[in-house]
């Protein structure tokens, strides 16, 4: 199963102390949208997302169609066909993709610890 681009996406509390805190460990921003409190930071192959009031819990984030420098990709795996691979070994979903469809999607599976695991094909 090949899941690409790999990133830990934070639930930060405050976004400018994070991305200070950040800064100081070599990082820089990647992307941001300020008004809608995210911020991707990158330190070589390395990225963080923060990620103010979006969601409860920190985790870790797999995006199939892009490399990791957010370059789409021609060849990879939908995200519909990783989502019936892993239903097939019984993984429990927190949220599905809508297989009736083609355009970008996502789910969320939870790690035997409860951590969330996003694949997130948004492109």
């Amino acid at each position: 199963m090949k899941l690409v681009a790999f990133s830990i996406s934070l639930n930060v509390k405050d976004l400018p102390a994070s991305k200070s805190f950040y800064e100081k460990l070599g990082f820089t921003i990647f992307g941001d949208d300020a008004a809608q409190n995210w911020r991707i930071m990158k330190n070589g192959d390395h990225v963080v997302g923060l990620f103010q009031g979006m969601f409860e819990k920190n985790m870790l984030t797999f995006n199939p169609r892009w490399d990791q420098d957010s370059n789409t990709l021609d060849s990879f795996t939908d995200v519909r066909e990783l989502q019936r691979a892993l239903k097939a070994q019984n993984l429990k979903f927190e949220t599905e993709a809508d297989e009736s469809t083609s355009e970008p999607s996502s789910f969320v599976i939870v790690d035997p610890d409860g951590n969330p695991v996003l694949i997130d094909q948004h492109v």
